[in-house]
């Protein structure tokens, strides 16, 4: 291999895909133009700069010789070496480079890019609005393996015909929900905001992380609203359900309670605690019209408690899992009394659910991040750490913890999900990322755009000497320490990192996201040959726990 970094050469482009474009060089060796080397303006459809079988002068920015394979730049070639390019440099290259078995593999290298392009749905107008960045892997991935087995489970997913079938009310919800059902939830969240301070949500596991998720994402920690949203049911702590017993005594609260039974412990302990509190202060003429439950649409002690008291009711969809239902009213309504618009929230979830549905690994970014998943797990990898850089995200990993470990851990079988927050947890995790066990590889949600941003001021003294990044937004300093910290873990500590990026994070664009983890996690679950969609490893704590509770029958 006859390449340096910083060589210009000529190569032509084989393949087109989300994150870049596949060339082929000298000698048939292999290499990827990423999309973010082939301009400095944002990019939102790599087909209007790019095409299959055409030829680029590019720069070479990496050599991995081991692999035969070449990271390349287009955005670093200068103008001064593109004339230089048409004032001699072709001849230069054509004297040192035999272009013969280039051009006998040219016709098949098109062929199969062309094919592919047929299957993709590349040329619509709207750009995903999740970036699936590959570029950051240290092991090379064999995707061609994997492609007849992801088409067939790819159309088992959608014909119904896999194990869990009876759970993939998900898959084209975006499409077909109830639109009047989406009404009332609108309308009865603006009437929650206009007549109360506060919305208590009682719930577990999937019937509340994914409101949290989305309402921390897009509100933030701290946001500038005076209607409050806070969660209980979703433990046994004494102590922490009483401080939000205390708490609520002064505010004037309605509740949501979540449960497709009714039964759930956790849940029907609280919400058992709530009623009696909201009755005792407003009587329970006023409580029944505070109280919304979103349960089963005809059967269950909670459908049957709602249709007594006269609670106003929204639908758990009976084909929709707990951990599956951010999309569907178990989130929905939550969101939308958080002032989040949850019409767009669907309609980025369409938007994904119409990119992905695509048999073809090599243009489905979701499959390929699935197929990543299955690689790891197969080669060594015990853990996936899901990383953010906002403190406001942390519910989002929360909820794909459980969405995988959920969904995956059967039979002895899947990844552990973990989850950190960067930069903080790099003061205590990092050295272990680093130079640790290497028993993990890091998926990283980045979001280019905050929400809000922060000028860092300058000091006269600059006794703790940081004058030198004065003036600069400390979004700058966050994408820095992501830059730099990407590049360490994967060039020295040799981890590999699937980046996914957001523009910005919107109602719209965290639709999207959701719908992609939920689609991947489908692939990815069924390719370890686990049904994604029961869990019953769960119930045994709790056979033992209504045992020694005294429960009758156990």
């Amino acid at each position: 291999m006859n390449y340096q970094v910083g060589d210009l050469v000529q190569g032509t482009i084989t393949r087109i895909v989300s994150y870049g474009a596949f060339m082929v060089f000298e000698d048939e060796t292999q290499g990827l133009l990423h999309i973010s080397e082939v301009a400095n303006s944002y990019i939102r459809n790599l087909y209007h700069y790019l095409h299959v079988g055409a030829i680029y002068l590019v720069k070479v920015i990496a050599v991995d010789e081991e692999k035969n394979f070449l990271k390349v730049s287009l955005k670093q070639v200068s103008k001064e070496e593109r004339l230089a390019d048409k004032g001699g440099l072709n001849d230069r290259i054509k004297s040192r480079i035999d272009f013969t078995a280039l051009k006998a593999a040219m016709p098949k290298f098109i062929d199969e890019a062309l094919n592919k392009i047929n299957h993709t749905t590349a040329n619509k107008e709207e750009e995903s609005m999740v970036k699936v960045d590959l570029s950051h892997l240290v092991d090379k991935v064999d995707f061609a393996s994997y492609e007849a087995k992801v088409k067939t489970i790819h159309e088992g997913i959608h014909a119904k015909s896999l194990p869990g079938n009876d759970f993939l009310g998900w898959l084209n919800y975006p499409n077909e929900y109830d639109q009047n059902e989406l009404a009332l939830m609108m309308e009865k969240a603006k009437e929650v905001r206009s007549h109360f301070d506060t919305l208590v949500v009682c719930g577990i596991g999937g019937s509340y992380l994914g409101a949290l998720a989305a309402i921390n994402a897009l509100k933030g920690l701290y946001p500038d609203d005076p209607f409050k949203i806070i969660f209980m049911g979703q433990t046994f702590s004494a102590t922490y359900i009483a401080q939000v017993m205390d708490y609520l005594k002064n505010r004037n609260f309605a509740i949501n309670v979540i449960s497709k039974s009714g039964t759930t412990t956790e849940t029907s302990i609280s919400f058992r605690l709530l009623k009696q509190l909201l009755e005792s202060k407003v009587g329970k003429e006023k409580a029944k019209n505070a109280i919304f439950a979103t349960t089963d649409k005809e059967k269950g002690a909670l459908k049957q408690e709602a249709m007594k008291e006269g609670y106003t009711t929204f639908t758990l969809p009976g084909d929709i899992g707990g951990r599956y239902s951010v999309l569907s009213p178990v989130g929905l309504f939550p969101i939308a009394c958080a002032g989040i618009d949850i019409k767009a929230m669907l309609e980025g979830a369409k938007e994904a659910m119409n990119n992905y549905n695509n048999a073809e690994l090599m243009n489905n970014p979701c499959y390929q991040y699935a197929v990543i998943r299955d690689y790891m797990y197969h080669h060594d990898k015990q853990c996936e750490m899901f990383v953010t850089y906002e403190p406001h995200l942390k519910e989002i990993a929360e909820w794909l913890k459980q969405l995988f470990a959920e969904s995956e851990g059967k039979g002895h079988k899947g990844l552990l999900p973990t989850s950190a927050t960067f930069s903080t947890d790099l003061h205590s995790l990092g050295q272990f990322i680093q130079d640790g066990s290497p028993v993990l590889f890091e998926t990283l949600l980045f979001i280019k755009k905050p929400m809000k941003d922060v000028i860092i001021p300058h000091d006269n003294e600059d006794l703790d000497g940081l004058n030198y990044i004065e003036n600069k937004a400390l979004s700058f300093v966050n994408e820095r320490a992501y830059l730099g910290t990407l590049a360490a873990h994967e060039h020295d500590g040799k981890v590999n990192n699937v980046v996914l990026e957001v523009e910005e994070l919107t109602a719209k664009s965290l639709g999207y996201l959701f719908y992609f983890f939920m689609k991947a996690c489908a692939m990815s679950a069924y390719l370890l040959d686990v049904n994604p969609f029961d869990q019953p490893g769960v119930e045994i704590y709790k056979k033992n726990m209504f045992h020694l509770l005294g429960k009758k029958g156990y």
